[in-house]
């Protein structure tokens, strides 16, 4: 039985592509192949019927009766620091676009990376408002015309927007404040009740997303989009808008800690509503691919002529797992690195010690795999040892072939006799690829989720090292590698095998074609610094100096 480094090979490609597949479960919301059941306890709550009541504040707008209701007032207000860009519409108090100033879009390099945002078939909103109704309509809500006071600039560069809106015998005032450098905008709702009687409002916080895909998610490359939430004691839960169309969706349903949150490749707007107060967080559709994620919360009893005020933030901006640990619980979790976080985490610290020494990413993974290569290299040597010894024998492997062709029982039983006299491990060379393979695959995690790499060159033609080369070069030169790599290995003593092995570098470098830029980067770097230690080590063994 001839498994080797060959063998391994052909087992690491099925496993390439079970990875991909199992990458593109994950980014359509679907359950890993390699992740546990959901907790009993989660798949026991059900979702009795969907959360309709932003819907009804909707619908409740005021209407003059017997006559068509006038389209209200509307007028979109621009806040812009140094790092944002934001529309809020004063129909609702909505936010109804926000454009990151230091990240490109996908598709078009020369505009801003936008994330709230109205047109077309897309559709993404931040809204606020109140569940509640007096004898004289229901409270102010998304669906209210607000009132602008004047815009307030402080000198630290904060900006605040305040809004007002009476409906129902109830005045909101809403004031948002944008502070420099920060991606947080905090949110505060003061209710007063202006009629004779008290009245229970209750706050609700509400992401609206359609359920379209990225223009530019592929299959090789896809990502997830959807909601998220997390709670203390349920933790991180993904959710996807395909399970909310058919009411599947199981989620928490009631906490007094946590987030809610639309997630996607790279961003995230999350709200996060004041700590230890309890809420109830829903799901739901709102309309034909359309479909929100939200949190209700009582805000008590207000008496005649009391106000209570309620403060929230919102975070939308990039996936930066530094920034988002600092600002709520479980937050860095929507940087998602799948199956392998246990390596994965570990490997990004790393880069980003190495980062901040270089100051280029690209130059940052070959670091990084120097790094690798030095840790796994006593591994490598015993394997490339093994591998050696086993070129040398090929002439008398051949022979035993040949001897025994018609009985492949002796031929096996003569073969392990040849590798127990040249003291020669046939598994030797397998163990440093399955050992590096968690590795890699980690490695490529981290590519596909950390935005610090998002748009990083590293020389000449590579300007993205998360996308795919645009050129094809590195995977050209990875399959060259690859090449070299397969004529300094034990050469198969079976015709066809032989063959196969001529192709399994044109297999790996057309996959490669798809994978980011970075990650071929790393395997071609290894690849390199393999040959170079292998080819040492052969000649070592075929001139007789290595034992």
């Amino acid at each position: 039985m001839e498994l080797n480094k060959r063998t391994v090979l052909w087992i690491v490609f099925a496993i390439s592509l079970i990875v991909l597949w199992n990458n593109w479960m994950v980014a359509n919301g679907k359950q890993s192949l390699f992740s546990p059941a959901p907790p009993a306890a989660q798949v026991a709550q059900q979702q009795a019927k969907p959360n309709d009541v932003p819907a009804a504040a909707q619908a409740g707008a005021a209407a003059v009766p017997g006559a068509a209701p006038a389209a209200p007032a509307t007028q979109r207000i621009t806040i812009t620091t140094d790092v944002v860009k934001a529309d809020i519409d004063t129909l609702g108090g909505v936010i109804k676009r926000l454009e990151l100033l230091h990240f490109a879009d996908e598709t078009d390099k020369t505009k801003n990376k936008v994330l709230f945002n109205v047109g077309g078939n897309n559709t993404y909103l931040g809204q606020t408002g109140l569940v509640g109704s007096t004898p004289a309509g229901v409270m102010p809500n998304h669906a209210t015309p607000f009132v602008a006071r004047p815009l307030s600039r402080a000198a630290d560069g904060t900006v605040q927007l305040v809004l007002d809106a009476e409906q129902g015998g109830v005045r909101l005032t809403k004031t948002f404040t944008f502070r420099k450098g920060d991606y947080t905008i905090g949110i505060r709702h003061d209710v007063t009740n202006l009629t004779a009687a008290p009245v229970q409002p209750s706050l609700y916080l509400q992401l609206q997303h359609d359920g379209n895909k990225p223009a530019n998610d592929s299959w090789f490359m896809s990502s997830y989009t959807g909601p998220t939430l997390y709670t203390a004691e349920d933790k991180y839960q993904k959710l996807t808008f395909a399970d909310i169309e058919d009411g599947s969706v199981q989620h928490s349903k009631k906490a007094n800690n946590g987030w809610i949150a639309i997630s996607q490749h790279f961003f995230v707007s999350a709200f996060i509503p004041a700590d230890k107060a309890q809420r109830e967080i829903f799901t739901k559709k709102i309309a034909t691919n359309l479909y929100a994620i939200g949190t209700v919360q009582p805000l008590g009893t207000v008496a005649p002529g009391a106000t209570v005020s309620n403060d929230t933030r919102l975070y939308s901006g990039p996936q930066d797992e530094k920034t988002l640990e600092t600002i709520a619980p479980g937050l860095e979790l929507v940087k998602d690195y799948g199956m392998l976080t246990i390596i994965a985490k570990p490997i990004f610290w790393v880069m980003d010690h190495l980062h901040s020494l270089l100051g280029n990413w690209g130059w940052t993974i070959v670091a990084l795999t120097v790094l690798i290569k030095l840790a796994f290299f006593p591994l490598s040597a015993a394997g490339y040892r093994s591998m050696a010894k086993m070129r040398v024998v090929t002439p008398k492997m051949q022979a035993i072939r040949e001897r025994y062709k018609n009985d492949p029982q002796k031929m096996q039983q003569a073969t392990m006799e040849l590798y127990k006299t040249e003291k020669i491990n046939p598994l030797g060379g397998c163990l440093p690829i399955l050992v590096q393979m968690p590795v890699f695959f980690a490695l490529y995690w981290v590519l596909q989720s950390s935005v610090e790499m998002r748009g990083a060159p590293w020389v000449l033609w590579i300007d993205d090292l998360t996308a795919p080369d645009p050129y094809f070069i590195l995977p050209v030169i990875y399959a060259v590698s690859m090449f070299i790599t397969t004529k300094l290995n034990p050469q198969p003593t079976d015709p066809v095998q032989a063959k196969m092995m001529l192709f399994m570098p044109l297999a790996f470098s057309v996959i490669f074609f798809f994978f980011p830029s970075g990650l071929v980067l790393y395997w071609v770097v290894n690849n390199i610094l393999s040959i170079a230690q292998q080819w040492v080590i052969t000649k070592k063994f075929e001139g007789g100096t290595a034992k």
